[in-house]
């Protein structure tokens, strides 16, 4: 009997140890709040970031919590409800412009354009901008950049985004989707993995990448408040070599490979999906190499809140983006 008891106890102890180091380990990082505008494949370079534990390598461990619209992650963040947002550069812009004291500054840069997708309810072969002419699209919220892009675009191409069509701003980012297979709009500007549940439910067909058509911007970007930055240097540059990792473990791997990866973060996708959805996503050139944010990029985020009509006065680059920390 003592030689069977024995072992176990040797064994419990060893697990015990092994749960004590796995805890403190834990207790040793830093807890950081991350609000995500939207959980989208389109930020895959996160989610590798998350799952290959590039936070922990840096001493962080990273909350992901999903706060849809890049107005409530702003207000998240200046709340101290998280410590890092993550949503378009548009919305440190207007909150610098309206007087706010400790502003929200962009310090690492992911996307680099739209990720969104057009989504018609017929199946137009060789779509062009032209076909969205007398016809209703379901844009997103007014003065978020889904929206705004495609005003951008439009206009690039000529065509008057308030007279020559109708962008249907009423509805909820969240329930774009719903909306259109409700009946609403003959076209929808869609992020994935809806633009393709859309194709495969029989709902419409994707013809165009509003991301091609808008250009290269710091579309989606990582902000913290001002003070939070000067406060806590050793998080944001952790947080930015994290984010660079992940970006480049997406440029260096396959989409089979970056699927395999993040399946666990889209439990509701199959693999093949999800691999069709990455390819998508390269396709179209999606990320940076590099967190760093060029003003020209950044400036380009302003000219497309101007032609919206949702910027009165330009921001600063140089307080608005700090690069200290990006390659």
């Amino acid at each position: 009997m003592k030689k069977v008891i024995i072992p176990i106890i040797i064994i419990l102890i060893i697990g015990g140890l092994t749960s004590l180091l796995f805890f403190k380990e834990k207790s040793d990082l830093k807890k950081v709040k991350v609000a995500e505008v939207t959980h989208s494949i389109f930020y895959a370079p996160q989610y590798v970031a998350h799952a290959l534990g590039y936070f922990e390598e840096e001493g962080l461990d990273v909350e992901l919590l999903l706060v849809p619209g890049a107005d409530k992650v702003a207000a998240s963040v200046l709340s101290g409800d998280v410590q890092i947002g993550f949503c378009g550069s548009e919305a440190t812009i207007y909150i610098y412009n309206q007087g706010q004291e400790d502003y929200l500054v962009n310090f690492a840069g992911l996307t680099k354009r739209d990720g969104s997708f057009i989504v018609s309810r017929e199946k137009i072969d060789n779509f062009t901008l032209e076909d969205l002419k007398g016809k209703t699209i379901i844009g997103g919220r007014i003065g978020g950049m889904p929206e705004m892009t495609l005003e951008y675009t439009l206009t690039e191409a000529e065509i008057d985004p308030k007279t020559d069509l109708n962008i249907d701003t009423s509805i909820e980012f969240a329930a774009m989707s719903g909306a259109f297979i409700g009946g609403t709009g003959d076209f929808v500007s869609l992020f994935e993995p809806n633009a393709l549940q859309l194709e495969q439910q029989g709902y419409g067909y994707v013809v165009a990448s509003l991301g091609e058509l808008g250009g290269v911007v710091p579309y989606t970007a990582y902000n913290a408040k001002k003070s939070y930055i000067e406060s806590n240097p050793d998080v944001i540059e952790g947080f930015t070599k994290a984010i660079q990792k992940g970006l480049d473990y997406v440029h260096n791997h396959t989409s089979k490979e970056i699927a395999d990866v993040i399946l666990d973060y889209f439990p509701d996708i199959s693999l093949n999906d999800l691999e069709t959805i990455i390819d998508r996503y390269k396709g179209i050139d999606s990320w940076f190499t590099t967190t760093y944010i060029t003003e020209e990029n950044f400036n380009h985020i302003q000219e497309i809140a101007e032609n919206a009509g949702q910027l009165d006065q330009r921001a600063p680059f140089d307080k608005l983006v700090n690069n200290t920390y990006s390659k």
